[in-house]
């Protein structure tokens, strides 16, 4: 009826007296109107799952997501190391200066921790002495520090050391005759200490005097600034830093053992009076300047893979009613997911990071904001959900794409798989706590084990893991090589052979489809019905046909519709 409508309009000139002349010719209409909505809906269909420089050839369009895509990738890439090198300074200044801290106030600091305390001390003298040299370090700190140190306020606006105590209320201990009087209510007791006083008055004080059968720990606090000047080499503004630092001797076991733990929060704060000669501010406008640009950038892709997404969702509306209306059935889900590209919702995450990222980075490098720790996460996730979306543009390719369609094909199965896994791993993991964390140092805590246990799966550190069990214990002995011959030859030899066996099958399956051709879904075969789009293809110039070397054989076509 489309190709030939006056066939009917003729019939219905010998069938004017009749009136059906009148009905002949609505429905011929009206047919010819359903058929050109049909190739019409076929052709955007066949636009829709055309790659950049296949819609080029089709209808001269531009590929300007693409083009932004490559100048948004290098882009970005460039400002997370600029920002990350900036970072590096940061965290260098904070370990350093933890490390000078250590140094500088804990007596006979060895340099390394032992475990996860400083050290240690063992003697009632030694305890006093212990406390007393950070006393004594403190107060004379300007005269012995190498840093840009100065004293800082605590929480009262006041300068200086405030020392508090936590004990049992009241009590006798007699071990020798088994004998114990003790009230287990906590009394805490603080002083303030400034630097007016002298540190050989600290020590006739009374509230030194400590009664070590019902001491807790005695907590040493005090506020330090600091300034960083190594930014000034990298042509940055130095950034000002308050640490509150904390000596904390820890007795709670009351083993005969005082454990010296140092901590160490240090906040950046914006310098109150800076001035520094020099191009820094110049150099400082560009930095900021470049970082409006790439929120324009990633703006710009925002807004056109938004529109895409929005123009797909249109474009599935029409194919579902005229499905519906025509074969009077729905369509299959995963045709439906055909028009949802992930691709565009990772551009989008990552744009919408990079753009939150970047405002934050001028507002640090303005020195307005102090958070550096969400910001690298922003800028740093942004930048490998970039280098992902590579792989889109990669699997135009018919030997590339043969990673994304695996990944696809295997992910449901190694999900089910890993959920099943996961309960096996959680039950080794709780049983290795309970009766290994006492005599294993890798078994110490929850995190800790299930981090070892994820190394002996990838062969990592298995002697070392054996070897360390303290043999106190027999019992335990026997059991710690049951449990983990057990565990690795389950998870080595069997689980993991598995995982690698479900993946290893979604490929030959990939590949086998390749060769012999993909099942065909009812979008599929609703486009086969049309001819080849070659004919919407035009002979592009020469310069964008050098471009667009990613054009596949007429063969592979089909793979444009599985991505």
């Amino acid at each position: 009826v489309a190709r030939q409508p006056y066939r009917f309009l003729q019939a219905g000139t010998r069938e004017r007296g009749s009136g059906v002349f009148r009905l002949t010719v609505r429905n011929a209409m009206a047919h010819l109107d359903s058929e050109v909505k049909e190739e019409c809906l076929r052709e955007d269909l066949k636009f829709y799952f055309m790659n950049p420089c296949e819609k080029y050839r089709a209808r001269h369009q531009i590929p300007w997501k693409l083009g932004l895509q490559i100048l948004k990738i290098a882009m970005v890439t460039t400002q997370l190391v600029r920002f990350g090198l900036s970072n590096q300074l940061v965290v260098a200044f904070k370990e350093e200066n933890t490390v000078a801290f250590k140094h500088l106030f804990l007596k006979g600091y060895s340099g390394t921790d032992e475990d996860d305390y400083s050290c240690s001390v063992y003697t009632q003298e030694d305890a006093y002495e212990s406390i007393f040299f950070a006393l004594s370090q403190y107060h004379q700190l300007k005269n012995i520090s190498l840093g840009t140190l100065g004293y800082g306020e605590n929480e009262d606006n006041r300068i200086g050391l405030k020392v508090c105590k936590q004990h049992y209320k009241k009590g006798t201990m007699f071990p020798s005759n088994e004998t114990l009087n003790i009230d287990s209510d906590i009394e805490i007791d603080c002083v303030h200490l400034d630097l007016s006083t002298y540190p050989q008055e600290w020590k006739n004080s009374s509230f030194f005097r400590l009664e070590f059968y019902r001491l807790l720990q005695v907590e040493i606090s005090f506020h330090l600034k600091g300034i960083d000047l190594q930014t000034i080499h990298s042509r940055e503004l130095p950034d000002c830093y308050v640490f509150h630092n904390t000596i904390t001797f820890d007795n709670k076991a009351h083993s005969g053992k005082i454990k010296i733990y140092f901590g160490s929060d240090a906040k950046i704060e914006e310098c109150k009076d800076l001035n520094i000669s020099g191009s820094i501010q110049k150099n400082t406008q560009y930095v900021l300047a470049f970082d409006a640009f790439v929120i324009v950038i990633c703006l710009a892709s925002l807004i056109l893979c938004t529109r895409s997404i929005v123009l797909a969702l249109r474009l599935r509306k029409r194919f579902l009613n005229f499905f519906l209306e025509k074969y009077k059935r729905h369509v299959c889900n995963a045709d439906q997911w055909e028009f949802i590209n992930g691709w565009y919702i990772l551009v989008i995450i990552s744009d919408l990071m990079t753009i939150i990222g970047s405002i934050l980075k001028m507002e640090i490098k303005a020195k307005n904001l102090t958070n550096y720790d969400l910001c690298s996460i922003l800028l740093g996730t942004s930048t490998l959900f970039v280098w992902v979306g590579v792989i889109r543009y990669l699997g135009y390719f018919q030997a590339y794409n043969v990673l994304i369609l695996t990944m696809q094909a295997s992910l449901p199965k190694v999900l089910r798989f890993c959920a099943c896994a996961g309960m096996i791993y959680l039950g080794y993991t709780f049983c290795g706590w309970i009766v290994l964390g006492p005599y294993h140092d890798k078994f110490e805590d929850l995190n800790t084990v299930a981090e070892c246990l994820f190394s002996l799966v990838n062969g990592d550190d298995m002697f070392a893991t054996f070897a360390q069990i303290q043999q106190k214990s027999i019992l335990v002995w026997l059991f710690s090589r049951l449990y983990l011959y057990s565990f690795i030859s389950l998870f080595i030899y069997m689980i993991l052979s598995l995982f690698i066996a479900l993946i290893t099958d979604s490929y030959d399956t990939i590949k086998k489809y390749q060769q012999n051709g993909f099942p065909e879904t009812d979008l599929q075969e609703f486009l086969k019905e049309c001819g080849s789009k070659e004919k919407y293809q035009k002979e592009a110039s020469p310069f964008l046909s050098c471009i667009c070397c990613l054009r596949r054989k007429g063969s592979d076509d089909h793979l444009v519709l599985m991505n």
